[in-house]
């Protein structure tokens, strides 16, 4: 199963976002001049900011006491304070999980940090507010940051298929299946963090450790609530019931929207990069596939996924072609003919030998390694 990087071997090494690396380096280094320290609780180390030098020092986000700030700014250290009232941090250093924005799932979904964010969204979008607007961008931003610290070093290949995918069904089974094969080979698997097939190969990757049973009891008491329509309080709920008996799951990620607002994220994703910009997700994730992306049965979105990835490949515009992977034969030749499309695009192209059209899941980690993923 693939090991996640240590986030804090990975990213810059002026980058504190966590208290734990706040103490280490102001113990080590007895300065905190020129560092960036993002959404980090300062309260409690009014003594340390007194003392220490903090020339050139970022605070993005950061609670302090105010004679704590007063002086961090004397000392010529830019401050952005965190804006009150709202449900999301749009400074956070660290990608989501699903416990932080599911908190509070027992007093119904609409009263969880996700909703309430959506809820957010949907009132400063249409009012138009500016500042709304640039807290996005600094959120949408400080994501993909923790993003690129998490995947730093990781073979992540991308799982792509539709959100009608039910719990209880074959399909189902089987896109949880090649999450788990996929993450025992050695793969991060990375998915659009919603659910349906997004879910399965997510669920599929956090069962890698377990043995075959386990997956198979998991299917069996989220098939009792298959959709998240009528009620995502059922859905999720069951999902936090497998991971509660099963509480050491395998890692991935998902990468879902709040553009999609009626779609909420599954809860096995263990790093959650949820975006409020559609394009930014839908290329990020994309782009952060650099084992490959498999493609199972969608509609339009998983369509538009598919020549979105090939255009990159075709131009060669991020280097090598990354390998991609079409599944079930008929979904893609006849209902959706997407296939004829790509090999004829692909055609004396590099990217013709790193295609392929297979008709069976348990086909996958085969074709992508035959592929160069």
């Amino acid at each position: 199963m693939q090991t996640m990087p240590a986030h804090a071997a990975n990213h810059n090494d002026r980058e504190i976002e966590t208290l734990q690396e706040f103490d280490a380096t102001v113990s080590a280094r007895g300065t905190l001049s020129g560092y960036r320290i993002q959404a980090v609780d300062l309260t409690d180390r009014t003594r340390e900011l007194l003392g220490t030098d903090t020339t050139g020092a970022i605070f993005l986000g950061c609670r302090m006491r105010e004679n704590a700030a007063a002086k961090v700014r004397a000392d010529g250290a830019m401050v952005f304070p965190p804006v009150p009232e709202l449900p999301f941090d749009p400074y956070r250093g660290l990608l989501y999980t699903p416990d932080e924005l599911f908190t509070d799932l027992a007093k119904g979904y609409d009263r969880t940090p996700d909703a309430l964010t959506y809820a957010w969204f949907q009132q400063t979008k249409s009012d138009g507010d500016i500042l709304a607007s640039m807290l996005r961008s600094v959120h949408d931003d400080s994501v993909s940051d923790a993003l690129d610290e998490l995947v730093r070093g990781a073979r992540v290949v991308g799982v792509m298929g539709g959100h009608a995918m039910a719990r209880g069904s074959d399909a189902y089974a089987g896109a949880a299946r090649l999450g788990r094969e996929l993450s025992r080979e050695g793969f991060t698997v990375a998915t659009g963090g919603g659910p349906g097939a997004m879910e399965a190969a997510n669920l599929g990757a956090y069962a890698a450790p377990y043995g075959d049973e386990m997956l198979a009891e998991a299917l069996d008491i989220l098939a009792k609530e298959p959709s998240y329509t009528p009620s995502v309080t059922a859905w999720a709920t069951a999902a936090f019931e497998v991971r509660t008996r099963w509480p050491r799951g395998g890692g991935s990620i998902g990468i879902p929207t709040w553009f999609y607002g009626h779609e909420p994220p599954n809860a096995f994703a263990a790093h959650i990069a949820k975006y409020f910009a559609n394009a930014l997700r839908e290329d990020g994730l994309l782009a952060r596939s650099t084992a490959g992306v498999v493609f199972l049965p969608g509609a339009a979105g998983t369509v538009q996924e598919i020549f979105d990835n090939a255009t990159p490949n075709y131009y060669e515009s991020r280097g090598e072609p990354t390998p991609m992977v079409l599944v079930n034969k008929e979904h893609w030749t006849e209902r959706l003919p997407a296939w004829p499309l790509l090999r004829s695009l692909a055609r004396e192209r590099s990217m013709e030998s790193r295609i392929a059209l297979v008709d069976r899941i348990d086909e996958v980690p085969e074709a992508l390694k035959r592929l160069g993923g």
